[in-house]
């Protein structure tokens, strides 16, 4: 099983990177087979995002396209996700990421924006192929706290339609 951490924040080791990569830690430890891990910080990859010749995010590409599931994870900018995480997804085509299970995550600093992520990450997600099976995670980022039993009761609610293969579905 192959887990991709696709974190859009434009500040690098954010705290939403941070988030994602521990949620992840989460539900891999609760997956059936062993799970290869790879966390992708956009950050890193700045204005190479625009030049699709580049051969490392031809890559990093190819990693997420080949992923068994995709943990999308950006902070909400302006009701929506970032325009660094729309730069890199605007580099697959439709059915891009056909086969992939998709898990939405977005951090934000009110409960008003806790509709972002299904009007407008889910949709992404789906338009590029993904296969999301479940509500996306929201976070309040400045409440550390509470962030570990919002992930355990998440994923008491949605593991097993996690775990359901794309074949499947």
């Amino acid at each position: 099983m192959r887990l991709v951490t696709l974190v859009g924040n434009p500040r690098p080791a954010s705290r939403t990177l941070g988030l994602a990569e521990i949620f992840a830690g989460e539900i891999a430890s609760r997956l059936p087979a062993p799970v290869e891990r790879r966390l992708i910080d956009l950050a890193l990859y700045g204005s190479r995002l625009f030049d699709s010749d580049d051969v490392e995010l031809q890559r990093v590409c190819a990693e997420v396209a080949a992923a068994d599931m995709l943990i999308c994870a950006s902070p909400v900018y302006k009701a929506s996700y970032t325009g660094l995480l729309k730069a890199f997804l605007d580099r697959f085509p439709t059915a891009g990421l056909a086969g992939v299970v998709g898990v939405p995550v977005m951090t934000g600093g009110t409960l008003a924006h806790a509709m972002a992520i299904e009007t407008a990450l889910r949709p992404l997600l789906v338009e590029c192929g993904a296969i999301v099976p479940v509500r996306g995670l929201f976070l309040l980022a400045e409440q550390p706290a509470e962030h570990s039993g919002q992930m355990a009761g998440w994923i008491a609610a949605n593991m097993k339609w996690l775990t359901i293969s794309s074949t499947e579905i």
